[in-house]
């Protein structure tokens, strides 16, 4: 019994604290400590690499939102890096690029999306590199908020924020990442406040272009390796709430489930690529265990505190009552899972235990292909999958 009280709380003070103590931490810290961004109007040029493999569907849009955008339309640049696309992705390219100067277009063959965002930074011209996924459109104004937070020349890179999007409203798994996004927010601009967010997100971050560091590894996540490198190299990474993209198309469950497996893998293997200088970088280095490290080892302190309770609960009412409280959570999950596709707001009692267990099982999962030496090097875009080796 002694042992499982000992898993049990320990397991729980992990627990507790990614979720609880963690967040609170930050707010405590920024109540007494802040480094404001010395914002200015600027507008350096801003290059969007984009690197494009069968985009066909949304290439075109994609474009047409860059080029729309609040912003002097001769600092703006956009570089598509194709991929040995096998659809019309490089004709609709080509076709914009005989419209407009602005719009490039580099024909890979298909090595792989780390070879298209190094030549895409190679050939960039702008001053700031635009990172943004080809199925997030920007709203028109998060350019130009972006570019005001490098008139601070500590700034080296700014990451942009998700918008929920509408299409997956009333779904278990999309009422359940709306909260879970917005929580996750609120610690980026804490961790920002402070000084630097633990990394960018991938749907949209902009750096300078002389502190970019070539990609060398196509099994660590390519947005973590980039961004990290950003507070690593001594300059602030910081997040604009308002500099917002969305997400224009519904994302089935299952495709949710492997992308969040893929990058559960490949940004713990672009943080632990990083060496001892990751944990040897002062409150940067709790930043990023906390956030991003422990968070995804997660499920493997769930699943002992769970059996852990359920030993104890055969001599206490008190681990009783915990362990009830477990279960109940998993069954409210399990329930979410099988009516997901209900509309009504009254499913949404589901939505968010089931997407708790759910974005804990995918980062199971991405950390056992990672203890077990597999990785996701081939990158299919727009399908949500990617090939593990």
């Amino acid at each position: 019994m002694i042992v499982a009280a000992v898993v049990f709380w320990l397991c729980f003070a992990v627990v507790t604290y990614i979720y609880f103590g963690y967040p609170s931490l930050l707010w405590l810290i920024s109540r007494f400590k802040t480094r404001p961004v010395r914002e200015g109007d600027v507008t350096p040029k801003a290059t969007f690499i984009i690197a494009a493999f069968n985009e066909q569907e949304v290439i075109g849009a994609k474009i047409e939102n860059a080029l729309s955008l609040d912003y002097p339309a001769e600092q703006v640049e956009v570089l598509v890096v194709s991929n040995g696309c096998t659809d019309r992705t490089n004709d609709i390219v080509r076709e914009f690029s005989a419209r407009d100067p602005r719009v490039r277009l580099i024909a890979l063959e298909r090595p792989g999306k780390m070879e298209a965002v190094n030549e895409g930074a190679r050939n960039a011209t702008g001053e700031i590199l635009v990172f943004s996924d080809a199925d997030f459109f920007l709203d028109p104004h998060t350019l130009r908020l972006m570019a005001r937070k490098f008139a601070d020349p500590e700034v080296g890179g700014v990451s942009g924020a998700r918008k929920p999007g509408i299409t997956r409203k009333g779904d278990a798994t999309g009422d359940g990442e709306g909260l879970y996004v917005r929580w996750d927010k609120l610690q980026k601009i804490l961790e920002s406040r402070i000084g630097s967010v633990y990394a960018a997100d991938g749907l949209l971050y902009a750096i300078r272009k002389e502190l970019f560091v070539p990609l060398t590894d196509p099994s660590r996540g390519d947005d973590m390796t980039i961004s990290t490198h950003i507070p690593l190299q001594g300059y602030r990474l910081v997040f604009e709430p308002k500099a917002t993209a969305w997400e224009n198309g519904t994302i089935h469950a299952k495709q949710e489930f492997r992308r969040k497996v893929r990058i559960a893998n490949r940004c713990t293997r672009a943080m632990l690529g990083h060496g001892r200088r990751l944990f040897t970088s002062g409150f940067y280095s709790l930043e990023v265990l906390s956030h991003k490290v422990v968070r995804h080892m997660i499920p493997y302190f769930l699943i002992p505190m769970f059996f852990a309770s359920a030993v104890l609960a055969t001599r206490s009412n008190f681990y009783r009552v915990l362990f009830a409280g477990q279960l109940a959570v998993y069954l409210l999950a399990l329930a979410g899972a099988a009516l997901r596709e209900k509309k009504a707001g009254y499913w949404r009692i589901f939505s968010v235990p089931y997407y708790f267990c759910f974005v804990n099982a995918a980062a199971f999962v991405g950390l056992l292909q990672l203890m077990r030496g597999q990785g996701t090097r081939a990158w299919t875009a727009r399908t949500g999958e990617s090939l593990v080796r």
